[in-house]
This record gives structure tokens, sequence and C-alpha cells, in this order.
């Protein structure tokens, strides 16, 4: 497999030309323009930030990206799957309206948003995976398969599962409906916060295996060996009262991401931003950011998704780690145990090499890349 290409761009700008600008001219230059977007429905995948986070990507780079889409003749919208944890985005309701707090509406960034998975997180489409190893298919969100097109537009950042998110988290874990979300987490049973629950009976009416019953006290029993872990019970819970419990940090929820972007990404017109900027320790799903463990270094653009993690990932840990900060403080520690790698010195118990290893293993793209910069 040849080089992937990568483009890139810093944040500097001289007067006159906006930080959207460039990005819009960053994306022109790596090849949008050959997708033929007329008349297409364009799904652009990113995450809305939970409810106080300040991290998230802001509306205008999202508008820039709309903007040229629409110039190309395509039908843009936001997209996002709801969470497979209690938040502000566990069902459509919230999730759009914690979107339109955090300021992302038909306004600010000229197109609508539809929550590809449905009012419950129920409403999802079963693909096949490529060259899947660990998933022969996989539970997308309806509305990212129902699109022509996919742009992938992340805020990459770090986070303390996988090592980071980029291109392939905000593909692979985000468009999975809240049942493709507990496959990738090793699948397990929900639990039930027996002092949340008021025994309202919803959850039991929305579970997919009838594996939900009550007890004497009224509170919800989840039978693990009859349960699927399909996660309707979670979006059904209005008390908060039902979460996961298996969730795996480790490599095998790492290749299964891979898989779940290839069964997204296959088959149709992708193309892949991602920002390096406000580089928080942990995912924007926290409902908090701490402070940015990186400088921010610029703005990249390619058609390969596994070529532009990787880019993003180098960049990064060329980087010099900001004082005052969650990586920061670890390393200043006089016992801590130097990983020399910006990631796991951050979260230690992450993996994140095997994302972008099995990505390329399973044909998503190549670790390879040529780096250009765009001025």
């Amino acid at each position: 497999m040849e080089k992937a290409k990568v483009f890139f761009t810093d944040f500097r700008t001289r007067q006159g030309v906006s930080q959207g600008m460039k990005l819009q001219r960053l994306i022109r230059r790596a090849g949008i323009g050959d997708i033929d977007f007329e008349g297409k429905f364009v799904a652009i995948k990113m995450h809305f930030g939970e409810l106080g986070n300040f991290a998230y990507l802001r509306p205008n780079y999202v508008k820039a990206v709309a903007d040229v889409i629409k110039e190309l003749g395509g039908k843009p919208f936001l997209t996002d799957c709801n969470t497979l944890y209690p938040g502000s985005r566990k069902n459509a309701v919230d999730h759009l309206m914690n979107a339109e707090i955090n300021g992302f509406n038909s306004v600010t960034t000229g197109c609508h948003i539809l929550i590809a998975d449905g009012l419950r997180g129920t409403d999802d489409v079963e693909v096949p995976v490529v060259n899947g190893e660990y998933c022969q298919t996989a539970l997308i969100g309806r509305a990212v398969m129902d699109a022509d097109i996919v742009i992938s537009l992340s805020h990459f950042k770090g986070h303390e599962a996988t090592g980071f998110g980029g291109a392939i988290k905000n593909l692979g874990m985000g468009c999975g409906s809240r049942a493709g979300k507990m496959h990738q987490h090793n699948d397990g049973t929900p639990r039930v916060d027996r002092d949340l629950c008021r025994g309202c009976g919803r959850c039991a009416r929305e579970c997919g295996s009838d594996a939900i019953s009550y007890g004497e006290d009224r509170k919800a029993f989840i039978d693990p060996d009859v349960c699927k872990g399909c996660g309707r019970c979670i979006g059904a819970c209005a008390f908060d009262a039902i979460s996961n419990i298996n969730e795996s940090a480790g490599e095998m929820l790492c290749c299964k991401m891979a898989e779940y972007t290839q069964a997204v990404c296959h088959g149709r017109p992708c193309f892949h931003i991602s920002l390096i900027m406000d580089v928080s320790p942990n995912c924007d799903c926290h409902d908090e950011n701490d402070a940015p463990i990186l400088p921010n270094l610029g703005m990249l653009a390619s058609f390969d998704p596994v070529a532009l993690d990787q880019a993003c990932a180098d960049l990064c840990l060329q980087a010099t780690p900001i004082r005052n900060s969650q990586l920061g403080d670890n390393l200043a520690r006089p016992d801590w145990h130097h990983y020399h790698d910006h990631f796991k010195d951050n979260n230690p118990a992450i993996h994140w090499k095997e994302t972008l290893v099995h990505g390329e293993k399973i044909g998503l793209g190549t670790r390879d890349y040529e780096l250009i910069v765009v001025k």
C-alpha cells in the first residue's frame, strides 16, 4: 500500500484570514472536492460535548466544513449516536437539547442535527464488517448508514480508555448504537442501582429479551443469563438507575473500534478531519474538562482515518507537555514510571497503538503517510 496523504495546517493566521478560512483551505487542498456531493446526504459525524464540558469543538469549525459541502452540492447534517452511560446525551431529546445548549443549531452550523440511532438508541442497522476478526457485523445508527457520504470531524484529545480520541474513535464508537457500544465494550450485562430505581416498570417494557423482573420491593433485577446486552434499558430509565458495568480498556476494545469504523466507511465516500486543540486528558463525554495536556497543534485532513490518527498521534508525541496539567503532574512525580509516550503517561492503563495496527491489518487504512503542510 502506498503512503497516504495527510494534510496539515497550524492555527497561525494573518490579519483578515480566520481559522475557519484556513480549515476550508485545508480540506479543499486535501481533495474534498473530488467527492461527488451533488444532491447527496452527507453525515458530518461529531461530538456535541457533554454538558459542563467546554473542550469540544466550537460550532464555527462545523459551519466552515458544512459551507464547503453545500458549495459542492451536498446536503449536510450533523449526527452522533446516543451514549451507553447515563448522562445528558443518553436519548435523542436530551441529546438535542445538550447540542443546543452547547451552541449547535442550524444558525450556528448551517445544518440540522439528526441523532443517528433514534429516540432511545435502538434505531440501528446490522452492517457486515469486511475482514472483521472480532466482529462479523456491527450495529450502526441508522441515519449514519442512510447517508450517502460520511465526514468525520473530530476533536483530537486524550482518552482514559483508548489513549486518544480521533477519527477512528469518533466513527467506530461514536456511530455504534447503544447495542453496538455494548458490543465493543465486550458485551456484558447492565447494572441496576437499587437506590435510584423507582420500580416504574419502564425498563422491563423496553427490554428486548425479557430479562428484567421485580422483587417484592419493586426494584428491577436484570438476569445476566437472559440479557442480550442490547442496552435498551439504559435509555428507558428516566432516573439513571441502570448503567453498563463492563467498560473494557484493553486491546480488544481498540480492535473492535477499528472494525466498527470499517463497517461505517466501507463501500462509500468518507473524508476525515481532526483538530488538535484543547487537548484535554479525557474524553469530551465527561461533564468537565481538565486543563489541556498539550498545546494547540493544528488541523489535519485525509481520506485515510488510520493515517490521520497516526499523524495526529505523532504530532502529539513530538510536542512538549504543558506543565500545569494531568500529564505534566504525572511526569513531575519523582516516583513516576516514564513511558516516553504522552498518552500512556497521561493514562497509564490505556492501549492506543493496537487501534492503528488492527485498522491497518483489516484494510481500513495505512499507518504509512506523507504529511503535507498547507500554509
